[in-house]
């Protein structure tokens, strides 16, 4: 486990040391599709973490974090972007437009699409891989991150907007507890934030992603714990039985012990990080992703 996963104490030494990371970019200089103002809430942001550039494997992955569609979480933002970096992914943060700042559906989904098409275009840049670009989500950012690799689409070739141009389709897909379904067993704050009090019954069933899985669905990494009373571990289920169903290569993890959004739960009552950490980057090596 040490050889896998930096401890909680490597982690905080990270954090400081990388204190100079890249600012917030806005994903639309101009204005953000939908805006209902120029403040930070209106503005959807990407912040670069960048691998030290003797592991650099020349991955990315562009990170969902939590919160109910009404927040965003640090711990399944920046910590999970630092870990990452430690084994050469470049990863970049969404800050995404949010239900507590006025906003519904769609606006979450052209950012997380914005978010895959300023990676893709800005892969030189980056030295990354334009074709290993992954997307991770925690619990209410594991429904938006399925919600891409269910609502991808290949780009807008008519466009003078390069970024535009490009693929909206991640690589593969991490997610972590993640809100799947607006059916029975959905997050109702999380639906709420998303689709407002009363969605239209069509709108549930389009961002139940559970029943938008198709054969173009990308790999996916899914885990979820039996503990966990905000989200129900059926959330992860149906979606890995719909992967099955269409024959999409994926790993599924249901672990008896961990709360909701415990991100790398390496606190107490952890003495160490959580198993799911391990058999993520096993799989992320078996992908390509990591070396």
């Amino acid at each position: 486990m040490k050889k896998l996963f930096a401890s909680a104490a490597l982690l905080a030494s990270l954090i400081v040391s990388r204190a100079d990371m890249s600012s917030p970019i806005p994903l639309w200089p101009a204005g953000a599709p939908g805006a209902l103002g120029n403040s930070a809430k209106d503005i959807p942001t990407l912040t670069p973490y960048l691998p030290d550039g003797t592991n650099a494997t020349g991955a990315a992955m562009v990170i969902c974090p939590g919160g109910g569609y009404a927040g965003l979480s640090p711990h399944e933002g920046n910590d999970y972007a630092l870990w990452l970096n430690q084994y050469g992914v470049t990863c970049f943060v969404l800050k995404s437009r949010l239900g507590s700042g006025g906003y519904h559906h769609p606006a979450m989904l052209l950012d997380a699409a914005r978010a895959m098409r300023w990676v893709r275009a800005h892969a030189a840049d980056y030295k990354i891989d334009a074709h290993r670009i992954g997307i991770m989500g925690s619990s209410a950012g594991g429904h938006l991150a399925s919600t891409l690799l269910t609502h991808f689409d290949t780009g807008n070739s008519n466009t003078a907007d390069v970024i535009e141009q490009q693929s909206s389709r991640p690589d593969l897909g991490i997610l972590c507890y993640a809100v799947i379904t607006m059916g029975e067993f959905t997050h109702h704050g999380s639906r709420d934030n998303l689709l407002g009090k009363n969605p239209d019954p069509a709108l549930v069933k389009l961002l139940s992603n559970e029943l938008q899985v198709s054969d173009q669905t990308p790999p996916c990494f899914v885990w979820t714990t039996f503990e966990d009373k905000a989200v129900p571990m059926e959330n992860s289920l149906m979606f890995a039985s719909a992967l099955r169903q269409h024959h999409v290569p994926f790993d599924l993890h249901v672990y008896q012990k961990g709360g909701h959004g415990m991100g790398l739960a390496d606190k107490p009552p952890f003495a160490h990080p959580h198993p799911w950490a391990a058999d993520c980057l096993v799989w992320l090596r078996v992908q390509g992703f990591v070396k």
